[in-house]
């Protein structure tokens, strides 16, 4: 892991999500300093899942700010989100079945210029020259990922490990400042897990992403985090490095339930 550089690139100031009666996120505040890798741990039903989702405008805060680079982004239409530099991937894998892993890939390339109809139309050298540069970008992160025996094979036949690598470059086709994982080691093997850490590693420290993840698996969290924070029943529990949330009595007690 190497320092994390100073600077919000996010924050969050007293976020609350309620369904109902029922409370996800309670009174949130929190930072995402620039060139970090964060990781937010916790029980099931802590809000976790439920802070991405607020982030990223899948659902409407109840209360609260949240900023991205300074600009209130808290009522922002949710398809403005990728537009402006942030990117995600999902509990359950979000794919494209019947196309291939480079279609799907593709899709990450969406909130960069497309050209105006009629150069669609015409096929103006314009045109030809943004696929080509979006096709470019698409085959660096295949790369990158080491997807290139699968680059043409549809999604549907490929293992749930390697639809798990689809969806994150797919994520980093979007060339992201900041990126959301949610549970990217969930189903993974431990050769998979690894494979994992290398690359969260890399997409920080090569690709200059700052990197918040969900994450339960606690080795993972250890090899690539450089802070955590802990969240308990829609509540900021504790925050620090791994080994200091780990040791903290009351992230203890909210695992096992005392």
């Amino acid at each position: 892991m190497t320092q994390a550089t100073n600077g919000a690139l996010m924050e969050v100031d007293g976020l609350a999500l309620t369904f109902g009666g029922v409370r996800a996120i309670a009174d949130l505040t929190m930072k995402v300093h620039r060139g970090e890798v964060l990781a937010v741990i916790g029980p099931n039903g802590a809000g976790k899942t439920s802070l991405l989702n607020a982030v990223t405008r899948v659902f409407d805060p109840s209360a609260g700010r949240i900023r991205f680079k300074g600009q209130d982004i808290t009522a922002l239409p949710r398809q403005r989100i990728a537009h402006l530099g942030l990117a995600r991937t999902f509990q359950n894998i979000e794919l494209f079945e019947a196309a291939t892993v480079l279609d799907n890939l593709m899709l990450g390339r969406h909130r960069f210029p497309q050209g105006q109809w009629w150069q669609q139309l015409l096929r103006t050298p314009a045109l030809v020259r943004l696929e080509e540069e979006a096709y470019a970008e698409v085959e660096r992160v295949i790369d990158f990922l080491d997807l290139s025996p699968w680059r043409n094979a549809p999604i549907s036949g490929l293992p749930y490990g390697v639809r798990k690598v689809v969806e994150l470059g797919r994520a980093l086709c979007c060339k992201p400042e900041l990126l959301f994982l949610d549970e990217p080691a969930s189903g993974l093997n431990p050769e998979e897990t690894r494979d994992l850490a290398f690359w969260i590693d890399d997409i920080r420290s090569d690709l200059g992403i700052t990197v918040v993840m969900v994450e339960h698996d606690m080795s993972l969290v250890s090899a690539v985090a450089d802070r955590v924070i802990c969240m308990s029943q829609g509540l900021l529990l504790a925050e620090g490095t791994p080994a200091q949330v780990q040791s903290d009595p009351a992230v203890v007690a909210a695992y096992l339930g005392a």
